[in-house]
């Protein structure tokens, strides 16, 4: 379905979780305070929610089995519960515009003069996406974070300090994996995602480099993930990013003799 490849394009964007080099600084572990699990898992929590609304442009690549393009595209973010996207083809020319909110999303296709409208839900998503994807982990995924609520006040598996990086695992006894983060010891930005499965088997990998401070919060400006198992690969390239300035809004219309179909 036409749809399902244009919001495929959209929104695989975005999909969870981390990798990155840090910022340009040499310095070691030796230079700064090193935290224990507890106080760091609490700031990149905080750090995440610091993040309110985000505004993006820049590139976006997709290879999947039956899939392998790259548009530039905009993005922006509102919390807690709106994405707006737009994707431009040569000379900045709009092909087509979506807004999901937690309840619903619509899409305008501009070529086609289309609307397409329905509810956001797992499965909605599912359909679109060709990923298992919450809305709340989209949300995330844009400013390249990770939701670690549920890591507040469950001790690690592992952990230790490998050079310039914090590395913490914890162990899924339910799902039978391992999510393995990496972390900047210097910017406390998320710099590596691994998760695998209990025999040692890499599901997916997620790489965020090219940081700048945005609120003083350390913000990939390249997403790169490799969904192992389902053979996706995207990747977001950032040239301008902001985060939580006032004039950061969503302003979606279209043509009022467009198509409306409802999904």
């Amino acid at each position: 379905m036409k749809l399902k490849s244009l919001l495929l394009t959209f929104v695989l964007a975005s999909i969870l979780i981390s990798s990155f080099n840090g910022c340009s600084s040499s310095t070691t572990s030796e230079e700064v305070e090193i935290l224990p699990a507890d106080r760091l898992v609490k700031k990149l929590e905080a750090n995440r929610r610091k993040i309110r609304s985000f505004e993006g442009s820049g590139t976006l690549t997709i290879k999947t089995p039956d899939f392998n393009n790259s548009a530039s595209f905009k993005v922006v973010m509102i919390k807690p519960d709106s994405i707006y996207l737009t994707i431009m083809g040569p000379f900045g020319i709009e092909l087509a515009q979506a807004l999901v909110t937690k309840r619903a999303f619509t899409f305008y296709e501009t070529l086609s003069n289309t609307v397409y409208m329905g509810e956001t839900n797992d499965d909605a998503l599912r359909n679109i996406l060709r990923i298992d994807i919450s809305f709340s982990d989209l949300l995330d995924a844009i400013i390249g974070a990770v939701n670690l609520t549920d890591r507040l006040y469950k001790n690690p598996d592992a952990y230790k300090v490998q050079n310039d990086k914090y590395v913490i695992a914890y162990n899924d006894s339910l799902q039978n994996t391992v999510s393995t983060y990496a972390i900047d010891i210097r910017n406390l930005g998320i710099t590596q995602y691994t998760l695998k499965s209990s025999k040692g088997k890499e599901l997916l990998l997620g790489e965020y480099t090219n940081f700048s401070l945005t609120e003083n919060v350390a913000t990939p400006k390249r997403i790169a993930i490799s969904n192992k198992s389902e053979k996706q690969y995207f990747q977001i390239d950032y040239k301008n990013i902001s985060a939580n300035q006032k004039d950061i809004r969503i302003d979606f219309k279209f043509p009022s003799d467009a198509t409306i179909i409802r999904w």
